[in-house]
């Protein structure tokens, strides 16, 4: 058992704020027997330092209840068994004088944690009476010993224990929120007093405060911010907090402006929206920290074109494994639902003729080929068909091609029109002409040139919204909206401030705010260029899918026989036929990488090949459905070469691994290693083989898919059997890890922190997590 969190209390960034609330547990640790909801049903976790911090916790306890279902067991192992016992029971015993610490220091909280830490120091006491050596009978005379053969109070003990330790955990986190929410409320106070104050002298004083309130709220939140595991609120926190630093220099230029100009309406406008939107940024911050339903949440949110087509493609590729689940109606509603979202496209002013037709007549074939698919469908359940017939397979896969290439057409006008746009408005003629005429306080030059700048905010705000049709991810949609928001209101400010200047040309201030305005237009127009390339590197496979593997040959720098080649994409029939392997080839993935889960070091060189094996097949797999980062027929070639080149490492690793061995599995390992080398090999001469002509390369493409697909189920085999024997070897080596001595990293550090004088980080959060990551000390090996 590797030791809890390996000294790291948790992901919550520099304040180690906590985070609790209503999302799934994670799944069981590789190879418990128990998982998360039998010990402690219902509870849920949102943030990743309660997380960790309760992983290795769980595992523990899995653990020594395992044991229990194997009751014979030697003395060497029972002094083991009895060594957990009281290690838990002393850390616990640390950990709960770190929760009084707390509870003491929160009088609102006192009595739910001195509740919860008792119910957590009696568990771990009962947990060490249950592992007591003194406490079993021996009636067994040949070293073999029978414990534990009734689980029920270890089991009752494992439940008392963790759901006492997540109450201290969730009540510590109570107080982290409370700490925004108080933040939050000075800020707001702060902000009613500039809001009101009437001389300058004043607005200064106030302002400091306000400013060191500002950069307490920003390390809290931003604590907060790291420590979600939801990717959605992360973005809307993201979000908010960079509203809230942007608007911060705003307010502090336009409250100038309306000081110098207290008769001014459009100085008083421009004051006003940016007190309005700090007021929103700082309530939607609140709304995330305390999982409240976010304004406008009750009803469903747009759905972006992506979300549609990836929808619709799930429900179609679900009827492989049951016909009988989903209605058509359903499925079309769901079609309907996406093209009704292409007239965005169709409808925009920036789509040209030929990108409009193209899209027209996808929209068009998508309707012909769900056609196609329900009638192969409806005939499949009219015969009681249990399995897809050909037909059906056959029409999922035209589907799915059409879908893919709408999505493709899409993106195309999507990113191409927004990088058109955002590269030329980047001169910020607009911007700078509003400067020039209002220092020179021409009224009607203002006017014109707002009225542009307003035409320019409906152009931004229309490719804020087609980018978030095809951004690919719900942060990246989050993103999109921030944008489409920040010009939407940020737009008129400037307006505001440019008549401010107009109405006093010769003020420093008026110029000065007029200048922070422009520059945040300008900030997220560059914003948007970042965006649409973090859309692009989405689309493209390079993030938001499962990791690439990061020797990807390049063109011609391994085999000088492919440099000459020209590359060639694979068109849709051609894609069509190797649907079925391709599908194939994923399952077999998917199984590879469940088998690794299930080693306890991820790091071993074994695992490590079979990662990048894993992840390169599954890069082949995207191939086949026209998806990832290969996009032609020489990238696979080239993928394909890396594969059996990795292949072969694997292959001698797993031969030095069996020089080590002296077991009766050992010729069975052997026995699949024969079989692998010259499997890669193979791989390797039709990767570097040159071929001409369409039908040839895709017959080598075809050679090449099955080659791997046969490779990864022999690695589907061996690696099962290299885990049991390499847990079998280690266990013949001891318990103990020889890098980590329990003895010294674990409770003397533990002891020494203890020795020392008490202190606490943010009420002592930060320690508490430290002393939870020392309940164990322990290899995380079954005894």
């Amino acid at each position: 058992m590797a030791a809890f969190l390996g000294g790291a209390g948790g992901g919550g960034g520099g304040g180690g704020s906590l985070g609790s609330g209503v999302c799934p547990w994670p799944r069981s640790p590789p190879g418990s027997a128990l998982g998360w909801e039998p010990l402690l049903p219902g509870l849920q976790i949102r943030s990743r330092s309660v997380e960790q911090t309760l992983v290795p916790l769980v595992a523990q306890i899995t653990t020594l209840i395992n044991h229990k279902d194997k009751p014979k067991r030697s003395d060497k192992t029972l002094r083991a068994v009895q060594q957990v016992g009281q290690a838990v029971n002393l850390a616990v015993g640390r950990f709960v004088m770190v929760g009084e610490a707390i509870a003491n220091e929160n009088q609102e909280l006192k009595e739910e944690m001195k509740i919860a830490c008792t119910e957590a120091k009696q568990a771990g006491e009962t947990i060490a009476q249950l592992t007591d050596i003194a406490a079993l009978d021996h009636p067994e005379s040949d070293g073999q010993i029978t414990i534990f053969t009734d689980k029920t109070d270890v089991v009752k003990a494992a439940r008392l224990l963790l759901s006492s330790v997540t109450k201290v955990l969730v009540l510590a986190d109570r107080i982290v929120v409370k700490q925004i929410i108080n933040s939050r409320n000075k800020v707001l106070l702060t902000m009613e007093r500039l809001e009101k104050v009437i001389s300058f002298q004043e607005f200064v004083q106030i302002f400091s405060q306000f400013g060191n309130e500002m950069v307490e709220f920003a390390h809290l939140t931003g604590d907060r911010q790291n420590d979600l595991k939801d990717e959605k609120k992360k973005a809307k926190m993201a979000a908010a907090r960079t509203i809230l630093e942007k608007c911060t220099m705003m307010l502090l230029t336009a409250s100038k402006t309306c000081l110098r100009h207290p008769d001014c309406e459009s100085a008083r406008v421009n004051k006003g929206a940016v007190f309005h939107r700090m007021r929103l940024a700082l309530e939607q911050v609140i709304e995330i920290v305390t999982d409240a339903r976010l304004i406008g949440e009750n009803e469903p949110g747009p759905v972006s074109i992506y979300t549609g087509i990836k929808e619709f493609k799930n429900k179609v590729e679900g009827l492989r494994e049951n016909i009988y689940h989903l209605s058509k109606e359903n499925l079309w509603a769901l079609l309907r639902v996406v093209l009704e979202h292409t007239e965005d496209f169709t409808d925009s002013a920036y789509t040209s003729h030929e990108n409009r037709e193209r899209i027209l007549e996808l929209a068009k074939q998508a309707k012909m080929e769900m056609e196609q698919l329900v009638s192969a469908w409806m005939y499949a359940q009219s015969q009681k068909k249990k399995d897809v017939t050909e037909d059906l397979e056959l029409a999922i896969l035209k589907t799915c091609q059409c879908m893919n290439e709408l999505h493709r057409e899409l993106h195309s006008v999507a990113t191409s029109v927004a990088a058109d746009l955002i590269k030329y408005h980047s001169d910020h003629l607009i911007l700078k002409a509003l400067k020039i005429c209002g220092a020179e306080g021409n009224i009607e030059a203002v006017a014109e040139h707002s009225c542009k700048l307003s035409e320019q905010k409906e152009q931004l705000i229309e490719i804020c919204h087609l980018l978030r049709h095809v951004s690919g991810t719900e942060p990246l949609e989050i993103t999109c909206l921030h944008a489409e928001d920040t010009f939407q209101v940020t737009g008129p400010q400037i307006i505001s401030a440019a008549e401010t200047l107009t109405l006093h040309p010769s003020s420093k201030i008026a110029k000065e705010n007029l200048d922070v305005f422009c520059e945040a237009w300008e900030s997220q127009l560059s914003d948007m260029s970042l965006l649409l390339r973090e859309i692009s590197d989405v689309f493209e496979g390079r993030r938001g899918e499962k990791r690439t593997y990061l020797s990807l040959p390049r063109p011609g720098k391994h085999n000088s026989n492919l440099k000459a080649l020209k590359p060639v994409r694979l068109d849709s029939e051609e894609q069509n036929k190797l649907g079925k392997v391709g599908l194939e080839l994923h399952k077999l993935a998917i199984r590879v990488d469940s088998e690794m889960e299930k080693w306890e070091d991820p790091e071993n060189e074994i695992v490590r090949h079979a990662q990048g094996l894993s992840s390169m097949a599954y890069s082949m797999y995207l191939f086949t459905r026209g998806e990832g980062l290969l996009k032609t027929t020489q990238d696979l070639f080239q993928q394909a070469e890396a594969f059996a080149t990795e292949g072969l490492k694997l292959a001698s690793t797993l031969l030095s691994f069996s020089n080590q061995l002296e077991d009766d599995d050992k010729p069975l390992l052997l026995q699949e290693i024969d079989k692998m080398v010259p499997a890669y090999q193979q791989l390797q001469v039709t990767a570097k083989t040159p071929v001409q002509g369409k039908t040839a390369t895709f017959t080598k493409v075809d050679t090449c898919i099955h080659n791997v697909k046969c490779i990864l189920d022999i690695l589907a085999q061996v690696l099962p059997l290299s885990c049991k024997l390499h847990r079998k070897h280690k266990a013949g080596n001891g318990y103990f890890r020889a890098h980590r001595p329990w003895r010294e990293n674990g409770l003397h550090t533990a002891a020494k922190e203890a020795s020392g004088p008490a202190r606490t980080d943010l009420f002592g959060i930060r320690s508490l997590e430290q002393h939870v990551a020392n309940l164990t000390v322990w290899d995380n090996k079954p005894f």
